[in-house]
């Protein structure tokens, strides 16, 4: 699996950073390199979850899509060598408010607990990685345990970031409590605490992580996870209607398409089913996401396969016209981008948003777009 091998990578990376004793010398790989390597893996797993059944032909063809415009964007882009640990500090904690909280969401959509096991040579290896992962992070405990000052933060949140994914949320949280009392303690922090309780418990939000959930809150309001894991305090409390409303605000209060609002979407919804609500759709919220009026969906359905193409064909290209004459139009380059991203036009897709990302300098260092078009370029 994927994630066993970037588990590795990262527990590997972060004690080469932090802890030079535990690793003998090695070669300078560049950040280029490793990248692709790694959307390379990405790419074969979904072929093999695709054999498997995992997934289906609808869900693996736009995985690859997205995995090879990634892989286009970074051989457009100069190499730079091995990653500073700044950005990298930065990427670590983002993506651990992000990947459990939609990871969670994701599965409660598409999770298929009856998929036959795998297969027997499958089993063994996975094991083995699963105790080489074990071994890795004893000895990163160890060290951490052993730092007369206490062990730096990094090496505690990648630790329990290790135990989360091992599916250790217990250790997990432990290791996560030696954090919570310093200085730099963020809202992440205590959100993934709270997460990490809460997945100990078997998903019952406990007062230790309500706890947690609040002050998370407290140190960031706009920290998604917190939101999301308060309306879980919530609906366990009987307020269904007060956690949907919560999420409702934040999605109202977001600024353009985000990643986390695809699964405030989804826990809305479920929330909506049962206190008789209507179901809401991610393009009430996301601008970014909004394509083609009810009247042009209903007038391309009466359409024929080739006349379909044909129509969306003039329409993105009568964007891209538009955009040659206004040229400073962000969000009709960031449009366009994810229209061309959609018919597979990957080469194109990178230009658009590199269109868009010329404009961007003004931007707040917190605006959505940013993020949008920061992974549309594999940056």
């Amino acid at each position: 699996m994927i994630w066993v091998f970037l588990i590795l990578l990262a527990i590997l990376a972060g004690a080469a950073v932090a802890f030079p004793s535990l690793r003998g010398p090695s070669n300078d790989v560049s950040r280029e390199k490793s990248a692709m390597a790694i959307l390379t893996d990405q790419l074969a797993e979904v072929s093999r979850d695709r054999e498997r059944e995992l997934i289906s032909d609808t869900e693996a063809q736009s995985a690859e899509v997205e995995i090879k415009r990634r892989m286009l964007a970074l051989s457009r882009s100069p190499d730079r060598g091995p990653s500073t640990t700044g950005s990298g500090r930065a990427a670590v904690l983002a993506a651990a408010i992000a990947i459990p909280l939609f990871g969670a969401a994701l599965y409660a959509v598409t999770g298929t607990p009856q998929v036959p096991s795998l297969t027997l040579a499958d089993r063994v290896a996975e094991r083995a990685d699963a105790a080489e992962i074990a071994e890795l992070s004893e000895r990163l405990l160890e060290r951490l345990e052993s730092d007369p000052d206490g062990g730096p933060t990094e090496g505690w949140l990648l630790l329990a970031g290790v135990y989360s994914r091992l599916g250790q949320p217990d250790q997990a949280a432990q290791a996560y409590v030696r954090v919570l009392d310093r200085p730099d303690a963020t809202s992440a922090t205590f959100s993934l605490y709270a997460e990490a309780l809460i997945g100990a418990e078997g998903g019952i939000v406990t007062p230790a992580a309500e706890t947690a959930i609040d002050r998370a809150a407290a140190l960031d309001p706009s920290n998604p996870a917190a939101t999301y894991y308060k309306t879980v305090a919530l609906e366990q409390s009987g307020a269904r209607q007060e956690a949907r409303d919560l999420l409702l605000s934040r999605l109202n209060a977001a600024n353009g398409f985000q990643p986390w609002m695809e699964s405030f979407v989804v826990r809305a919804n479920y929330l909506g089913d049962l206190v008789g609500a209507e179901p809401i759709s991610l393009t009430d919220y996301a601008p970014l996401m909004r394509g083609p009026s009810q009247d042009d969906i209903a007038a391309v359905s009466e359409l024929n396969e080739e006349d379909q193409g044909a129509f969306i064909r003039s329409m993105v290209d009568g964007l891209a016209a538009r955009l040659e004459e206004n040229p400073d139009d962000l969000d009709g380059w960031l449009r366009l981008g994810r229209a061309y991203d959609v018919l597979g036009e990957l080469e194109e897709s990178i230009l658009a948003y590199e269109s868009a990302q010329k404009l961007i300098e003004n931007l707040s260092p917190d605006d959505p777009r940013r993020i949008v078009i920061r992974e549309a370029l594999g940056n």
